[in-house]
């Protein structure tokens, strides 16, 4: 078979086969470029030409289509029957999708997963840290640790001074008020703070030491 009847019976073909109307460069482009552009254009004006396939103008742009007379009539029982076919073909498709979208979603995590090596090794360093971790934690246990160093124990102490002596000028200072407030009140102390909503150190059972 010669170069030009082989490209004028794949144009054909394919025109056949698509049954839409087409300008030469989408026929060129579809054919992702298996021919020249120049053959395929000579292709559709020869078979255009034969009366192979239609050729119209549009302007000065040429679109081709395949011959209809070629093929059979469709009544409208026919009709119905492609339409519930393509209906089917479609929900079919949906379908399809919807499955290659969750594998695609599957193959994307399992890509993102720890590979069977990576597991055991974050297993090895994770054994290895709970180890050292039950180790410190029996030696606490036992007080065979300093917890804190001196320094930071006595950072600790001092501040925790400065707020009980802070504690002590408040508490001091707010007996020394109520202490005025009873001098001209008729009740007891206990019903004064009652009726002013007063809460002391006492009723939480929390002491001063004497010393820190």
């Amino acid at each position: 078979m010669s170069k030009n009847k082989e490209v004028n019976k794949a144009v054909l073909n394919y025109l056949n086969k698509q049954n839409r109307p087409y300008s030469a460069v989408d026929v060129f482009n579809n054919m992702h470029k298996e021919f020249g552009k120049t053959a395929v254009t000579k292709a559709l004006d020869e078979l255009a030409e034969n009366g192979a396939i239609k050729k119209k103008m549009y302007g000065k742009q040429a679109v081709y289509v395949a011959n209809q007379d070629q093929f059979p009539e469709v009544n409208d029982e026919d009709m119905k029957q492609m339409e519930l076919n393509i209906s089917a073909l479609t929900n079919e498709l949906k379908g399809l999708q919807n499955t290659v979208n969750q594998l695609d979603k599957e193959v994307r995590n399992l890509n993102s997963s720890l590979t069977t090596e990576e597991i055991q090794a974050q297993i090895q360093q994770l054994t290895k840290e709970n180890s050292l971790l039950s180790e410190k934690l029996s030696k606490l246990k036992v007080g065979n640790v300093t917890v804190i160093s001196k320094e930071e124990k006595d950072k600790v102490c001092e501040e925790r001074r400065k707020y009980v002596k802070e504690w002590r000028k408040r508490k001091r200072m707010t007996n020394d008020i109520l202490g005025a407030i009873l001098e001209g009140y008729p009740k007891t102390k206990k019903q004064l703070f009652e009726d002013i909503g007063i809460e002391t150190d006492e009723d939480y059972a929390v002491w001063l030491k004497s010393k820190y």
